[in-house]
């Protein structure tokens, strides 16, 4: 008898549950609209609005050949897009092969920062070192060393990520829960066991942190290699492009540089996305 008078109120009501269909519903869509990706897309129109329509070079005094225009930097995109295309492919191969070595190099220095102290400590002093060093003058050192090929930028791209990866590992490595390890301590865990599945598994928040930011770096550092001795690749054609005054073509290697970084980051936060699920980070 109580369902019965619920059922007729609701009926009578108009009130919908949540289980009926509400696909006849016009407004739907707006359930799917994201403010933290709308809002950035609405900001990004009205940047390349007011770009297009010149309004910062009204601004800053600029020239259409020192600005160029979104309409010409699309225009040469359009007109060597598979140039494009196959450059971008082959920076973004030095900057991935030289940011998994680095990384990896980086992981092991922390590892022995960590299980040996007293003489793995130094190691993380020496990495500091080496990536204060600027990339403009590491660049023509590791051209010199490695000659013209892809070798000469996945090594710059190794230098400048090796550092982020080896500090933030280690501090992931060194912060565990000391109640956590006494636990390992009181089941006998032996030292290998505790770095398996105490220190490494601690570590990975720390270690897609130094990837997230290696991913935008190794960017950077394959580019500025380029610019200074290579024959292919996003650094190498902008460079060019400048020298001859072709600022469109430019842009278009900038913008494309732009989209690649912005992918690879978003590769790496996926993996994170996947591989650490168990961090309280990531629950709901």
């Amino acid at each position: 008898m109580e369902s019965n008078t619920v059922r007729e109120f609701t009926s009578s009501n108009n009130v919908i549950s949540p289980d009926t269909n509400q696909s006849g519903d016009p407004w739907k869509f707006l359930k799917w609209l994201n403010p933290g990706f709308v809002l950035p897309l609405l900001a990004g129109a009205l940047f390349l609005l007011l770009w297009e329509l010149q309004i910062f070079h009204r601004i800053f005094d600029l020239k259409k050949y020192q600005l160029p225009l979104p309409s010409a930097i699309a225009e040469a995109m359009r007109d060597n897009l598979s140039l494009l295309l196959s450059y971008t492919g082959y920076t973004l191969t030095e900057a991935v092969l030289g940011m998994l070595i680095g990384s990896g190099c980086g992981f092991l220095i922390a590892l022995a920062a960590t299980a040996w102290p007293r003489w793995g400590g130094g190691s993380l002093t020496m990495v500091a070192a080496l990536n204060a060093v600027p990339i403009v003058a590491l660049a023509p050192i590791m051209n010199l060393w490695f000659g013209d090929g892809i070798g000469s930028r996945a090594a710059i791209v190794t230098a400048t990520t090796m550092a982020a990866m080896a500090i933030n590992a280690y501090k992931g490595m060194a912060a565990v829960d000391p109640l956590a390890l006494d636990l390992m301590h009181s089941y006998a865990a032996g030292k290998r066991a505790v770095f398996r599945h105490l220190r490494i598994q601690n570590s990975l928040p720390y270690v897609f942190t130094a990837l997230k930011i290696n991913a935008t770096a190794s960017m950077i550092g394959a580019i500025v290699g380029e610019f200074f001795f290579s024959s292919r690749g996003l650094g190498y054609l902008l460079s060019n492009s400048i020298k001859v005054a072709k600022m469109p073509l430019g842009w278009a290697c900038i913008v494309l540089a732009a989209i690649a970084g912005v992918i690879f980051y978003l590769v790496v936060e996926r993996l994170e996305k996947v591989f650490i699920k168990w961090h309280p980070s990531r629950r709901t």
